[in-house]
């Protein structure tokens, strides 16, 4: 995946991960400013006031639904330019082909010439009819077996010409296609790129609205809705069931998670200096020699889904109805994944999240 800018990098990160809190609820949105009863603005702005005094759960929710939208954006922008890059890998092996069949068309071409030369230097008349009027027998039958032979070269020069003409038309057409595909995925990641940046601008905007002392009540409250997510999946019972140990392959993988932990998250990065969610699975994945689809969505589509009670350290737990994050499995019920922007790479209970399902790498 190509390296972003720096301008890119230091403007608004973003998630690929909803955060570590239940699913979201019904959102909150700030009232707008009223006038006041004298009829001139107060020197506090209403909606703060209102946002002082409404339930913090509600803030709560509504930042974890921002960080979440963000996440299915995230989501686009990564498909679209990992597609991208298989685009442009074609484009340069189409480009190669169409050089080359051009090279071949030019030889074929030239061949075609000197026959053509030939004919016309010997008058336009028949080898065969030459040979005839030889008066050597021998000399006919041993001159008509080449004529035969090229006559049959002429027509392969002629059928290859046409085959070569044909191929380089379709390269060409092939390479535009692509071209416009090229384009209209530009098009799609800009896009995916301004709702990112719009959904955490929001949610950074809203907390920012926050006093200090309210903003950590807000992340007491977000442990707090984490662990009861936690303590729930663990009191199912489900961690007696777990037992599988991790493959050759699953440990390289763990490896690898657990050295990027307390890395920054950046939406878009697969390392080495950040990760999103499904940039730290996909690269972890490829230092054990098994690559991976880039996005959550994919690996959920692609990979071998497994039963829960079969998870084994080094599967991915993928969180949420539309697959929008991803954690690896370390055993032990825990995970190791990359949360959302403001966050670092960390450890977190496997079911902190809504579990969607598991999926395997190297099934």
């Amino acid at each position: 995946m190509s390296k972003r800018s720096m301008t890119t990098m230091s403007a608004l990160a973003l998630v690929c991960a909803v955060t570590v809190l239940t699913a979201p609820g019904a959102a909150y949105a700030a009232p707008a400013p009223t006038p006041s009863p004298s009829g001139s603005g107060g020197s506090e702005d209403v909606a703060d006031k209102d946002l002082k005094s409404t339930d913090l759960e509600a803030v709560r929710k509504k930042i974890d639904k921002l960080y979440h939208d963000a996440a299915v954006a995230t989501d686009e922008y990564n498909a679209a330019e990992e597609k991208a890059d298989k685009q442009s890998v074609e484009i340069v092996k189409l480009a190669q082909k169409i050089a080359a069949s051009q090279k071949k068309l030019d030889h074929l071409k030239g061949s075609a010439g000197a026959a053509a030369r030939e004919q016309y230097r010997t008058g336009g008349i028949p080898r065969e009819a030459q040979f005839m009027l030889s008066g050597d027998p021998q000399q006919f039958l041993d001159n008509a077996g080449r004529a035969y032979q090229g006559q049959q070269a002429t027509r392969n020069l002629l059928s290859e010409l046409t085959q070569t003409q044909t191929d380089l038309a379709s390269y060409a057409k092939d390479a535009s296609a692509k071209w416009k595909d090229l384009e209209a995925g530009r098009k799609k990641k800009a896009a995916a790129q301004k709702k990112i940046e719009k959904q955490i601008k929001q949610a950074q905007d809203l907390e920012s609205r926050l006093e200090k002392k309210e903003r950590e009540r807000l992340q007491k409250l977000e442990e707090a809705a984490e662990q009861k997510s936690q303590t729930d999946w663990l009191s199912s019972g489900v961690l007696k069931e777990i037992d599988g140990r991790a493959t050759k392959a699953g440990k390289a993988a763990v490896q690898f998670a657990t050295a990027q932990l307390g890395k920054p998250y950046v939406w878009g990065a697969e390392g080495p200096a950040s990760f999103d969610c499904s940039g730290l699975t996909s690269q972890a994945w490829a230092a054990a020699k098994r690559p991976i689809p880039r996005t959550s969505q994919e690996q959920w589509k692609q990979l071998k889904h497994i039963d829960i009670k079969d998870m084994r350290p080094g599967d991915l737990i993928i969180y949420h109805d539309d697959a929008s994050h991803v954690g690896m499995y370390i055993g032990d019920g825990a995970i190791i994944h990359a949360p959302r922007p403001g966050r670092n790479v960390t450890v977190a209970g496997a079911g902190s999240m809504a579990i969607l399902g598991v999926v395997r790498p190297d099934a």
